[in-house]
């Protein structure tokens, strides 16, 4: 990371007092766009604006801690101010690209609490941070953070899903669009969560959550507002009966216990002018730890065979299907002929009731299938709950590496208060230390953690495909969507890839032979559209042998990019992505249940000839959704294409560059 740090005094302006011992201070964008209005004496506040525009009316901010001499707010003081410029070039990997630049203003105000408050503008957002600098621990007892909005603007809710206990969910929504004075007041909402303030879309997002609870958001059903709202510190948990998950049973009065010396996490506004800045928004990456493994080149990213989905859906086979070890030869052989790189064993191959990682059901022979897929140039990751890892966390790490395991699929942590946030990080850097990736599900948003920690390689955190074997949602619209709002926060396993594919009026949620929403070119698209470089094969190879030309098509994308352009895309309606490997590009597209036609202009690729490969919705694609059409062009960057998009429809196509 390249870091430079100049004087901004032009951007930094001591106001005259508002009333007797109130201050204000101007912190402006490089751009001059994004502009902060920070008052501090009666407590401290901030106001928003874009392009002169006032977004977020004062919005009070603090830390309530068991130091009473701490916790003054009232009667805030600055001792002090400290500002600078912030230009970056942060190294991605396993990300949407493979480096970026940022560029911010930062205003630092030192309090006479002993706390500090960073508070940054970005030409496409902002965000600020509290810092102690206190000696021993402290307790947070509450954090203030409102959004008072400047009108009663259309939001993007992912509510909680528990109404009994909100604390405790896998943080998988669909977004309820509704004005903000139409707040759910009996549900928190988690993040990210999108504002549409009508020339900008404003995105609450938070970076570097470390030994911290994450914010949710409440509204109170009146006023244009939000206030942030956290998971108190667990008191009891206990432990169920199906798979031995660690559930939070009563909690202490109090949000966290923390060093007194220390950082807080980043609470970041993004404000964006297109819908198609949203997905390419690296706020929340910029934001986070740098890495703390070093070396990942350790780390190899790519696609996984998986059983789950498909309800080990194996036919024509010799051997009785199931949980056992000629079933799971089948998959590694499987995943070998398409040059796929992995195999997961879900749950089951270690008896969830006993949350025992160290075991194995009687019909897993574990190292023979370790050796086996070594031997086929496969890599096998292991499904844990999230919990039942930790509890043996050294110990399962140690004897899994060594056996050539190169990663865990871990869950049902739902939960983001901070005992499980530090969860969170002991997996990743203990797993680090044994070289193996973790595949975060049952999970909270990413917040940053990928930077910090680059074998967390992929999160759940999303409303994806699982959902479609036991409900009928409008999943073509969540897909129009989703990109725009989760995907700023980072990467999403969605696991896709269904080779059954019903429209609209054929679609049933059959949990043993499930099927995807929309077109089979819609899911082709979405291995391009979803940010994900550890992605899911959801269906049997059965299916997928039926389907050869997809399936060469799907194993055959790379997973990460050096570049991610937002072609065209309207949040809620249609995206359109393209993404840069090498001299090669992919692009892809995905509509709502409207059909639609895409005029492709490719004029994003640079001279010269390519080959493009071209999957599209076939004529009766309305009627039927795994009818399409493959085709191959020479294509150049003056030429445009016209993409027809069935209902529920996309496109997917692959472009090299021709040498001849």
């Amino acid at each position: 990371m390249v870091k430079k740090i100049v004087g901004t005094g032009v951007l930094l302006v001591l106001a005259l007092a508002l009333q007797a011992g109130v201050k204000m201070y101007t912190l402006k964008s490089p751009d001059g766009k994004v502009k902060l209005e920070v008052t501090a004496g009666q407590g401290i506040a901030y106001s928003l604006f874009y392009d002169g525009r006032l977004l977020l009316k004062p919005s009070r901010i603090a830390l309530h801690t068991d130091l009473p001499e701490a916790d003054h707010w009232e009667n805030i003081r600055i001792t002090g101010t400290k500002q600078r410029h912030v230009s970056e070039t942060v190294q991605a990997p396993f990300y949407r690209v493979k480096e970026f630049g940022i560029d911010c203003n930062e205003l630092e105000l030192r309090l006479n609490n002993g706390f500090s408050l960073l508070m940054r503008a970005y030409n496409d957002g902002m965000a600020y941070r509290f810092v102690a600098g206190r000696k021993g621990e402290m307790t947070v007892v509450e954090e203030r953070a409102e959004f008072n909005f400047a009108d009663d603007f259309e939001a993007y809710i992912p509510y909680s899903t528990n109404p009994k206990d909100p604390w405790n969910m896998a943080f998988q929504n669909f977004y309820t669009k509704a004005p903000l004075t139409q707040y759910n007041t009996e549900l928190p909402a988690f993040l990210p969560l999108t504002v549409d303030a009508g020339a900008v879309k404003l995105t609450l997002l938070e970076s570097d959550l470390e030994a911290y609870p994450g914010m949710f958001v409440r509204g109170d059903g009146k006023t244009p507002a939000l206030k942030g709202v956290f998971a108190a510190y667990p008191q009891e948990t206990f432990k169920n009966k199906w798979r031995c998950q660690e559930t939070v049973k009563t909690r202490r009065p109090y949000i966290a216990r923390v060093a007194g010396k220390r950082t807080f996490p980043w609470r970041i506004m993004a404000v964006t002018a297109e819908d198609t800045q949203m997905p390419v928004n690296h706020l929340v990456y910029a934001l986070a730890a740098p890495n703390r493994i070093g070396d990942y080149n350790w780390i190899k990213p790519g696609k996984v065979a998986w059983e789950w989905w498909n309800d080990w859906g194996i036919s024509g086979v010799d051997f009785k299907v199931g949980i056992n070890t000629p079933t799971y030869k089948h998959y590694i052989d499987f995943a070998a002929e398409q040059g796929i790189e992995y195999v997961v064993l879900d749950e089951g191959w270690s008896d969830p009731k006993q949350g025992d990682i160290m075991t194995t059901v009687p019909e897993i022979d574990l190292p023979e299938l370790a050796e086996y897929a070594r031997n086929k140039g496969v890599g096998l990751i292991l499904w844990a709950v999230m919990n039942v890892l930790d509890e043996q966390l050294e110990k399962a790490c140690r004897y899994y590496a060594g056996m050539g395991i190169k990663g865990f699929k871990v869950d049902f942590l739902d939960r983001d208060d901070q005992k499980a946030v530090e969860m969170v990080y002991r997996i990743a850097e203990t797993t680090a230390k044994y070289k193996l990736f973790v595949d975060f599900h049952g999970m909270y948003k990413p917040t940053g953690i990928n930077r910090t920690f680059p074998n967390a390689i992929n999160f759940e955190g999303v409303f994806g495909m699982e959902e479609l074997k036991w409900s009928n949602p409008d999943m073509p619209l969540y897909d129009v969507t989703m990109p725009f709002i989760r995907m700023m926060a980072g990467n999403v396993d969605y696991t896709q890839g269904a080779m059954r594919n019903a429209v609209k009026k054929d679609f049933r949620d059959i949990y043993s032979s499930p099927m995807s929403q929309g077109t089979r070119c819609h899911q082709l698209a979405t291995y391009i559209v979803f940010d994900s470089p550890l992605v899911m094969l959801c269906d049997a190879p059965t299916a997928y042998r039926k389907e050869p030309e997809c399936t060469r098509f799907i194993a055959g994308l790379p997973v990460v990019a050096d570049e991610t352009r937002i072609l065209q895309g309207k949040m809620g309606e249609y995206i359109v992505t393209a993404r840069r490997v090498g001299e090669d590009w992919i692009v892809g597209g995905l509509t709502d249940w409207e059909a639609r036609t895409v005029d492709l202009d490719l004029s994003f690729l640079p001279e010269g000839m390519f080959r493009a490969e071209i999957f599209c919705d076939g004529i009766n694609a309305d009627k039927k959704g795994e009818d399409y059409r493959h085709e191959y062009r020479d294509v150049k960057r003056e030429d445009r294409l016209k993409m027809q998009l069935a209902p529920g429809g996309g496109f997917a196509i692959r472009l090299k560059k021709n040498h001849n």
